[in-house]
């Protein structure tokens, strides 16, 4: 994982970095590192639950179906805080990626039955915005901060 993550310096200050191995052991500690982050920085007030409910969903599917649960492969894990335009976190993983619009629904047939196939739907529910970059090895999730607009195009 050579790339850096491209947020834009002038609006965005990255806090947390971190490239770690493809292991499900990992997700505690760096779901715990981004937290106590966003504490600090106070850019999420009242929405911690919901960034680190998706956070998990995001660094599992990086490693499960992205890295295929192989822990020689790297996931990096980036995070912008924004006290008023609140944070952005952004997952990479180093596997071939995806296209999200092949993802079946999990609220439509035979998928509301299986035991898997919710996160991406889950990352959608819970952050205000979502974008799958780089072939789909990358997701930019967004939480407004509490005195942002609906809508802006500064990110």
């Amino acid at each position: 994982m050579s790339d850096s993550c491209e947020f834009n310096p002038d609006d965005l200050v990255v806090t947390f970095d971190r490239v770690f191995p493809a292991d499900a052991e990992e997700i505690d500690g760096v779901v715990e590192s981004v937290m106590s982050t966003v504490g600090r920085m106070g850019c999420a007030d009242g929405r911690e639950h919901d960034i680190e409910l998706a956070l998990r969903e995001a660094l599992a599917n990086a490693i499960r179906h992205g890295c295929k649960n192989d822990p020689s492969k790297q996931v990096q894990c980036m995070v912008a805080c924004d006290q008023q335009r609140g944070i952005l976190v952004v997952v990479r993983d180093s596997g071939e990626g995806f296209d999200p619009a092949a993802v079946p629904s999990p609220l439509v047939g035979e998928n509301v039955f299986r035991h898997h196939g919710r996160g991406i739907y889950l990352i959608n529910q819970l952050m205000d915005e979502v974008r799958f970059e780089k072939g789909g090895t990358e997701i930019h999730m967004r939480k407004r901060g509490p005195l942002a607009p609906l809508s802006d195009d500064q990110s």
